[in-house]
């Protein structure tokens, strides 16, 4: 360690806290975007934007940290009710970050994923999704898993709803056959669960996935959440006494 400097040597800790505790997949409510705009005087269109340059600062964090899969709270089945103006701004934004983006995170070995029912975006929109999905697919750094017009009740009863189709006996029911038709399949459940912006609720997201995760909620609004607030939760969360139901 000699001739490191203080930030690598954070850097490192942080890392090996990483490997000891075992995290591999951390889920995040991205909560605060309009309220941090409002603060500000600015209009939610600038939060919404700061919202993806935190998500990209966090993304990279991923990779420095060694944690291997992101999954991220981006637009919920209720957001519809929303005003259409935001929608269409929210739809607009996904569209144009893809295009900006996806060569760079292409390169940075992102592979992305998205999470939810896509056939009611546009179908200019799906295609730029599945662009990004199939060039991305090979690739083996952070697995970003974008929640996309998502909602964990919806996804369960698709899930039952496919059951049913398949005339499936109820003696060869089990969570395993549930979790193999979320949209979440073959992907770790999420270890530890983070909800920015001060709310302290799980609003419809991962409900099944979520069974043993740890939660932190932190005041800190979304647009604001970078490396030290991430270094933070990770040290509490190696703090933490996972049970698993045990005593």
């Amino acid at each position: 360690m000699k001739g490191d400097t203080v930030e690598a040597v954070k850097e490192k800790s942080i890392k090996d806290t990483v490997k000891a505790t075992g995290l591999k997949h951390i889920a995040i409510i991205m909560d605060g975007n309009r309220r941090w705009a409002k603060e500000k005087f600015l209009p939610s269109a600038v939060g919404h934007q700061k919202g993806v340059d935190s998500l990209r600062t966090t993304m990279r964090l991923f990779d420095e940290f060694g944690i291997k899969y992101l999954t991220v709270y981006a637009f919920s089945t209720e957001n519809w009710n929303r005003k259409k103006e935001e929608v269409e701004f929210l739809m607009g934004l996904l569209a144009k970050t893809l295009l900006n983006e996806l060569d760079d995170m292409h390169k940075e070995n992102v592979k992305i994923r998205f999470l939810g029912d896509l056939s009611k975006l546009s179908d200019s929109l799906v295609k730029i999704v599945k662009n990004a999905q199939e060039k991305t697919k090979d690739n083996t750094g952070v697995n970003l898993n974008i929640a996309f017009n998502y909602g964990s009740r919806d996804e369960i009863t698709n899930a039952v709803k496919a059951i049913v189709r398949e005339g499936l006996s109820c003696e060869n029911i089990t969570e395993e056959t549930i979790s193999d038709r979320l949209y979440t399949k073959d992907l770790p459940d999420p270890d530890l669960l983070i909800r920015t912006g001060g709310e302290k609720r799980i609003s419809n997201y991962l409900l099944w996935q979520i069974a043993y995760a740890e939660f932190f909620f932190t005041p800190t609004l979304w647009p604001d959440f970078g490396k030290e607030e991430l270094e933070r939760i990770i040290n509490d969360f190696n703090t933490r006494e996972r049970r698993y139901g045990k005593v």
